[in-house]
């Protein structure tokens, strides 16, 4: 069976934590000060939980899974690309969703409400 990135994205999708769910609430449609978020999307040969290319921008939420060494080197090649990475935990996620929201507009170049 042939791999292929685009499909493990569209898996991600469907299957996407309580955290990633209710961040997208805010993130989807242009919630969130008219900037389009896509969801699991393939960069490179990675996929990252939430990207903005307009304002080069990925978040990405993190459970007990994530390794601190290879989160560093994919952080360092994304941040190569141009990008900002943010990365939350999600239980800062679920109990602090109004803080992780003022952080993401404020690394997206936003005005702060």
């Amino acid at each position: 069976m042939e791999f292929s990135i685009t499909k493990l994205a569209k898996n991600l999708r469907r299957g996407q934590t309580g955290a990633e769910s209710l961040l997208w609430k805010h993130l989807r449609t242009k919630q969130m000060e008219d900037i389009k978020f896509r969801r699991q999307q393939p960069i490179g040969r990675f996929i990252v939980d939430f990207v903005s290319f307009e304002k080069k921008v990925i978040i990405e939420v993190d459970g007990s899974q994530h390794s601190g060494e290879a989160d560093k080197q994919r952080d360092e090649w994304l941040s190569s690309q141009g990008f900002k990475v943010l990365r939350f935990w999600n239980n800062e996620v679920l109990q602090n969703t109004e803080g992780v929201l003022e952080v993401i507009r404020y690394n997206s170049s936003l005005t702060l409400p």
